[in-house]
């Protein structure tokens, strides 16, 4: 494969964000990268795509930067670019959680444990292991025995601690992300709403699965993923999938967007189902007029009467 990957971050000082994305857009576009990069006076959180040339000579311009010469790189080869555009946006964060009082990590954050750390936590039965990502990433895949957090976006991750508090607040509580930065702010989070025995699996999940001695054992199904591969395996020992399909609950690992752009919910939909609901999540979307799934394959009304029919046949997993 000629093309990688990259994801990274680091909480460090920018003192001017709006300069720093445009010059670093600038930078990014003259070496042919592709993908999304947040800055803030927080620090860089970033994932882009490009040649291993391309790519390297990234890694080198970033640690050329005192702010960012220990910074760390998770890397996948691909086949090809991973995103269509490259953007680089100033932020208030470089990851919502949107507390009244923000979470420094450089000043509390939970205690990090290596991969072969994390494992034996998982296996730990007095050991809460909280999943910190939303519910569509753990329904594909996820740690085993983890908790499922019933949450959308990262920023309601604190209400539901709040709500769940009396059940997690005396055990020893492990969290991870995908590659460690979430993980980051959420657990000085917990730290400063009493808990005290609180840790995160350093680098995520990106880095266990590489880990040459946990080969990413314990995790089920796939990894999910913010760009256009959409997810990638994690364990190296054993496949599963636990993801089900939304109509009919078979096992699926493929995540479409509802074809209703005002709805536009992630569902785990086969090839067929998709053909067979319009690509929708539920007959009030499949009717939208602005159907994309319809546009895009020129289904006629004729047609689209039809395959709404298919609505009165299925009962929703």
């Amino acid at each position: 494969m000629d093309y990688r990957v990259l994801l990274y971050y680091k909480y460090v000082t920018i003192d001017d964000p709006e300069t720093f994305a445009a010059e670093h857009l600038e930078f990014c576009k003259e070496n042919n990268l592709k993908g999304r990069i947040l800055v803030s006076t927080e620090g860089i959180n970033g994932t882009l795509s490009g040649t291993k040339e391309d790519t390297d000579q990234y890694i080198a311009h970033m640690r050329a930067d005192e702010r960012f010469k220990d910074i760390t790189f998770k890397i996948d080869e691909a086949e090809g670019h991973a995103f269509k555009k490259m953007h680089v946006r100033p932020r208030h964060e470089i990851v919502a959680l949107d507390l009244e009082n923000d979470i420094d990590p450089r000043e509390t954050t939970g205690k990090y444990l290596s991969p072969s750390e994390f494992r034996e936590a998982l296996e730990d039965d007095d050991t809460i292991v909280i999943d910190a990502r939303n519910d569509y990433e753990f329904d594909l895949g996820h740690f085993r025995g983890a908790v499922r957090p019933n949450i959308t976006r990262f920023r309601d991750l604190p209400d539901w601690i709040k709500e769940n508090k009396e059940v997690f607040m005396d055990k020893k509580i492990v969290t991870y992300c995908t590659g460690g930065i979430r993980c980051e702010k959420f657990s000085g989070f917990l730290l400063k709403e009493g808990f005290e025995d609180v840790a995160q699996l350093e680098g995520g999940i990106a880095t266990y699965g590489k880990d040459p001695e946990t080969k990413g054992e314990l995790w089920d199904g796939k990894m999910y993923v913010f760009d256009e591969r959409i997810s990638v395996d994690v364990n190296q020992v054993e496949k599963t999938v636990i993801g089900k399909e939304w109509f009919d609950g078979t096992p699926c690992e493929r995540y479409i967007n509802c074809s209703n752009p005002e709805c536009n919910k992630q569902i785990l939909v086969s090839e067929e189902n998709e053909h067979r609901y319009l690509g929708a999540c539920c007959k009030e979307c499949a009717e939208h007029e602005r159907n994309r799934y319809v546009a895009k394959h020129n289904i006629s009304d004729e047609e689209k009467e039809k395959r709404l029919e298919n609505f009165k046949e299925t009962v929703q997993q």
